[in-house]
């Protein structure tokens, strides 16, 4: 069974002049030329407002979570985000899924990320994907602030016979941001 994941990207429109990493997994930093104090906050966009992540109230369980369930995939987004921030890159890549193109996140003092409530886990070709929306924010080398925001997707392997469990295991398998301006 083929299944195809349509990522569909919202643009809207920053409270402040901010750049932003174009489409794709590659994070490039921006053009502006308006600097911002090197210890001024950051202040992203709050959900539901432009730029940030979609404003879901829908309560979710107070609970255990099933490693194996949307929200499992959204602590491992919360787990790749904690180890960039702290710098361990070589760890943060371990998420990823083999053989895919991960973000690029050299051009980058200081890189967050905001993560969003999981889609829908869907299934196809003996494997299970969740799309997450999530929103970067931060500095880039040259002290400048950028917001964007995009979609994850996370992928695991179903429980079949033969499967690992690292293959049963939510890796990022694809990125996608757009400017937020």
């Amino acid at each position: 069974m083929k299944r195809s994941i349509a990522v569909v990207l919202l643009l809207a429109a920053a409270c402040s002049k901010q750049s932003a990493p174009p489409a794709g997994n590659e994070v490039a930093p921006g053009n502006e030329t308006a600097a911002v104090q090197d210890d001024a906050p950051l202040n992203p966009p709050a959900p539901g407002q432009p730029g940030g992540v979609p404003d879901d109230r829908t309560p979710i369980s107070e609970g255990a979570i099933d490693p194996k369930s949307g929200q499992g995939a959204g602590q491992v987004l919360q787990s790749y985000f904690a180890l960039v921030e702290s710098g361990r890159f070589a760890e943060a890549d371990k998420l990823w899924s083999k053989g895919v193109e991960r973000l690029d996140l050299t051009g980058y003092r200081e890189v967050h990320g905001n993560i969003g409530a999981p889609g829908k886990v869907e299934g196809g070709a003996g494997s299970l994907y969740v799309e997450i929306p999530v929103q970067l924010y931060g500095r880039l080398k040259d002290g400048e602030e950028f917001s964007s925001r995009g979609m994850m997707i996370l992928r695991r392997v179903n429980d079949v016979p033969g499967s690992t469990e690292e293959q049963r295991r939510w890796h990022i398998m694809n990125a996608e941001f757009v400017n937020a301006n």
